[in-house]
């Protein structure tokens, strides 16, 4: 005779190893709280380019994964010791299939925090879950994400947009903008115009070496979209793919084409060569309020969510400010932006490595 009785569930908490790299992934692809961040391979660029070390947890039900949380532990000699989900990326936190297994998790994470007394535990969630609140969780809403649906009908797409949007767009095209898709060879070139978009904002620039990486960790889901006029760079971005979305990660533009209208061309042509592929939204990822990135992609009336992230303090008294608006970075960026183009490119990785 069959028992009636409901088998217990059994929920185990564990490390991640090398070789649950596959069960890892098959998991995210199939969580709607995960996200292209959560992947195994964009651990693994992180661990290779910046040397952290990785503390991933999994959670287990019956064997079958529910539940994942990349983390790194970031020592920084500038910013302190930091257990973070996870660097370089938009999103992390818990992706978890019940309450059950993200309680647990974020149980594991806050004790991994004090173990290494760091002096906090970042999460980049996208959503308020609620998983190992106890009241103890500070809740920062720096960030907001902006995504838009896409599709192959050109015309009925171009109407989704407020006007101005559609004159520069437009405007792009009329000044002889053209967009060409490759990966590695328009590294180069990627590079350079990228570099010299962040020393004009006054921000350190990521080793060339980040890109490299990503192109080769993800060489079915990743790309270099290039804008040129003629044989001139105008402007490119490096973009990820994951699921039905692209999302334009990395972009730069030169400021002699402004005029040109590239930035709203280039993200266009994105959205186009997107959709002919199959992909479905625009995930304009994340950008602080108060900031021309926030206006600018404000200005094209695409859903904006505000992303919560979380901290959990450890040693740290009161929440990390390492927003380029806190007035103590003021000096800093405006040396920046005096700096050569060379001495950028070979100081500023020495810099984000210690940020998380």
């Amino acid at each position: 005779m069959q028992s009636t009785k409901e088998e217990a569930k059994s929920l185990v908490v564990r490390a991640y190893q090398n070789a649950d790299a596959q069960r890892w992934d098959a998991f995210v692809q199939n969580s709607a709280a995960a996200t292209f961040c959560h992947l195994s391979g964009w651990a693994r660029v992180i661990e290779r380019v910046w040397n952290h070390e990785p503390h991933h947890l999994l959670a287990e039900t019956n064997g079958e994964i529910s539940g994942v949380l990349p983390l790194f532990h970031v020592k920084s000699r500038l910013f302190g010791s930091m257990l973070v989900s996870s660097p370089n990326a938009v999103y992390g936190g818990v992706a978890a299939d019940n309450s059950e297994s993200g309680n647990a998790l974020m149980a594991e994470a806050k004790r991994l925090a004090k173990q290494l007394q760091v002096d906090y535990l970042e999460l980049r969630d996208t959503v308020e879950t609620g998983f190992g609140n106890d009241g103890d969780l500070h809740r920062k809403d720096l960030y907001f994400s902006f995504e838009h649906p896409i599709s192959t009908d050109e015309e009925a797409l171009m109407k989704t947009f407020p006007r101005d949007i559609r004159t520069m767009i437009r405007k792009g095209a009329k000044n002889g903008l053209t967009a060409q898709l490759g990966r590695e060879e328009f590294l180069d070139e990627f590079y350079e115009v990228y570099a010299t978009s962040l020393r004009h904002l006054g921000t350190p620039v990521f080793p060339k070496r980040l890109f490299v990486e990503f192109l080769r960790e993800f060489p079915n889901h990743s790309d270099i979209l290039m804008i040129r006029q003629g044989d001139k760079v105008a402007g490119s971005v490096l973009s990820f793919y994951f699921r039905d979305k692209v999302m334009p990660y990395y972009a730069g533009a030169y400021a002699d084409f402004y005029r040109a209208g590239i930035n709203n061309f280039m993200y266009w042509e994105l959205m186009r060569s997107a959709a002919t592929r199959g992909y479905a939204r625009f995930d304009f990822g994340r950008s602080k309020t108060g900031t021309g990135a926030y206006e600018f992609k404000r200005g094209w009336g695409m859903e904006t969510k505000s992303l919560p992230y979380h901290f959990y303090l450890v040693r740290a008294k009161e929440m990390p400010n390492l927003n380029p608006t806190n007035p103590k970075f003021e000096l800093m960026i405006k040396v920046w932006k005096q700096l050569p183009l060379g001495v950028t490119k070979m100081v500023g990785p020495m810099i984000v490595k210690n940020l998380p």
